[in-house]
C-alpha cells in the first residue's frame, strides 16, 4: 500500500511521527510511506488553501517533504506534484496532538488535509490524540493512538465504500487515557459542547501594541450521550464518517416548501 500522510502541526512534530510509525505498519514491507507536512504549525487553518500565493515545497529527506502551507496544501502538492505519477491509495492526517472532536472539527486543520483527500477520491482519514489528566503529563501522550491506531484504520478499510458525490472522509479521535485504559471503538456522530465557545484574549506588548490571543473552551464540556467527545471522555475511541456536503439535508423541503 502507498500511504501520503500530513498534519497541521508541522513537519517535526511528535504525532507525525506516530502517525509514521501507523503508516509504515499499514504500509506492509512491499508498500512505501510519503510525507508531505507543513513546514511550521497551522493549527486552526480548517480546510485553508494558498489560493492567492505560491507554496514554496523542499525535500528534507527520503519521501519526506516541507511544504510552506496549510495542510490541503499539502495534500494538493503530495498529490499533483510530489506522486503525480503513481498517487497514494491512503492519505492519514494527524496524528493531531489535542482532540478535534465536536466542534473542534470545524476549525482542525487535521480535518482539512483529509477532506481535501477526499475531494481529490482518496480515501483519507484524520487521526487526533485527545489530552486530559490521565495521559498529558505521561512520558508518551500520545500512547493510545501509537498502540491502537493501525488497528482502527484496518477496521475503516475493511468497511469504507466508495460512493458517488461529495466522498466519504473520517475523523478518528483516541481518548485521553493510557493505551490499556481505552475501552474500545464506537462509530459516533460529531457532537456539540454546550455553554462554551472559542473567544480571545487581550495583551498588549512591551512596546504597549495591543494583540488579541485565541482561547479554545472547556474540552472537558459534556456533548450529547454517544457523541464522539462524550465518547472520548468515557474511554472510547471514537470514529466519525465525515462529508465536506454543508448541507442541511434535514432542512430543504421545509424550507423549499416557504420559498417557492
Amino acid at each position: 500500500m502507498r500511504i501520503l500522510i500530513t498534519n497541521d502541526d508541522g513537519i517535526n512534530a511528535p504525532g507525525l511521527a506516530v502517525l509514521t510509525e501507523i503508516a509504515t505498519e499499514l504500509a506492509g514491507p512491499e508498500g512505501a510511506v510519503w510525507t508531505v507536512a507543513p513546514a511550521f504549525e497551522q493549527s486552526g487553518v480548517g480546510h485553508c488553501i494558498s489560493y492567492t500565493h505560491p507554496t514554496m515545497i523542499a525535500q528534507m529527506g527520503e519521501r519526506r517533504f516541507a511544504a510552506e502551507g496549510s495542510p490541503a496544501d499539502c495534500v494538493l502538492a503530495g498529490l499533483h506534484d510530489v506522486l503525480a505519477d503513481n498517487p497514494p491509495d491512503l492519505i492519514l492526517s494527524g496524528v493531531n496532538r489535542g482532540n478535534n472532536s465536536a466542534e473542534n472539527a470545524l476549525y482542525s486543520g487535521t480535518l482539512g488535509g483529509a477532506m481535501e483527500g477526499a475531494l481529490q477520491g482518496i480515501l483519507s482519514i484524520a487521526l487526533s490524540q485527545y489530552l486530559g489528566p490521565d495521559n498529558v503529563g505521561e512520558p508518551d501522550p500520545f500512547e493510545s493512538s501509537r498502540v491502537h491506531g493501525a488497528r482502527v484504520v484496518r477496521q475503516i478499510l475493511e468497511h469504507d465504500r466508495a460512493d458517488p458525490g461529495y466522498r466519504l472522509f473520517y475523523n478518528v479521535n483516541f481518548p485521553p487515557v493510557p493505551a490499556a485504559q481505552v475501552k474500545g471503538t464506537r462509530v459516533a456522530a460529531q457532537g456539540y459542547r454546550h455553554d462554551t465557545r472559542f473567544s480571545v484574549e487581550p495583551h498588549k506588548s512591551p512596546s504597549g501594541r495591543r494583540f488579541l490571543w485565541i482561547r479554545g473552551g472547556d474540552q472537558r464540556a459534556a456533548t450529547d450521550a454517544g457523541t464522539d467527545a462524550d465518547l472520548n471522555l468515557k474511554g472510547y475511541i471514537s470514529v466519525t464518517p465525515m462529508r465536506a456536503d454543508l448541507t442541511c439535508h434535514a432542512t430543504l423541503d421545509a424550507l423549499r416548501d416557504r420559498l417557492t
